[in-house]
């Protein structure tokens, strides 16, 4: 089995990836078309000129690695994608031979994360409208970060019946430190997840937002309800 999961950045993604990544029967692959996406927009991203020498930049590269093989003799594979990196021309057909699976979480979650980590940011950085576009082309499953939080052996349960694959409780846990498959990107983004052994807990209130991310959560409110509505 292929899995496309689909997500924007600070919205669980990498602890998902490692819950994958800790079967031994699932090969992951960490934002295939970061590089790509970099390489055709000239974004301004952390540890931009590391991660163009670091990974491939052709998307039909990419793409053709994403329909082939799955790696390490593994029987599922687990990729790990944004919407936002997926930009007009890049080829999607593979995606037709997954299942997609959409992982959601609550736009000010997102925007108070991100704007850790960035000083900067757009409706389109965080990845809402992609989604939105993506789902309505491939349709799939969605899932809620926040309900995965709260209940993670429950949620992964639920999800791994849906998709037709049996439960495995090391996704519930896995080793303090990076992984060899992470990005090298991971350096700047994934320190949390590196401190952990497993999901954190159930988030508590919204986090309190300035004018200027008030708005840009206006903007993806929209797009969250309508893929909310259709959640696990």
């Amino acid at each position: 089995m292929k899995i496309a999961m689909w997500s924007g950045p600070r919205n669980l993604s990498t602890a998902m990836m490692y819950a994958f990544g800790n079967r031994d029967d699932c090969a992951i692959w960490d934002e295939p078309f970061y590089a790509p996406y970099l390489a055709a927009t000239g974004a301004d991203h952390p540890m931009r000129e590391a991660i163009l020498a670091a990974h491939e930049t052709d998307p039909a590269r990419v793409a053709a690695r994403c329909a082939g093989a799955i790696p390490d003799g593994k029987k599922h594979f687990y990729m790990k994608h944004m919407p936002h990196h997926m930009l007009p021309g890049f080829p999607l057909d593979w995606a037709n031979d997954c299942v997609n699976i959409h992982l959601i979480r609550h736009p000010a979650r997102v925007i108070a994360s991100y704007g850790a980590k960035r000083n900067e940011m757009t409706l389109e950085d965080i990845g809402y409208p992609q989604q939105t576009a993506l789902y309505d082309t491939l349709g799939g499953i969605v899932i809620d970060s926040a309900d995965i939080r709260a209940d993670p052996e429950g949620m992964l349960q639920k999800l791994c019946n849906t998709i037709g694959l049996d439960f495995n409780p090391a996704m519930l846990t896995w080793p303090i430190g990076p992984r060899k498959e992470d990005g090298i990107w991971a350096a700047h983004w994934y320190g949390a997840v590196h401190r952990s052994a497993g999901f954190a807990a159930a988030e508590g209130a919204l986090p309190q937002l300035n004018a200027a991310q008030d708005r840009l959560r206006d903007g993806a409110m929209p797009h969250y309800e309508s893929l909310a509505a259709r959640k696990l």
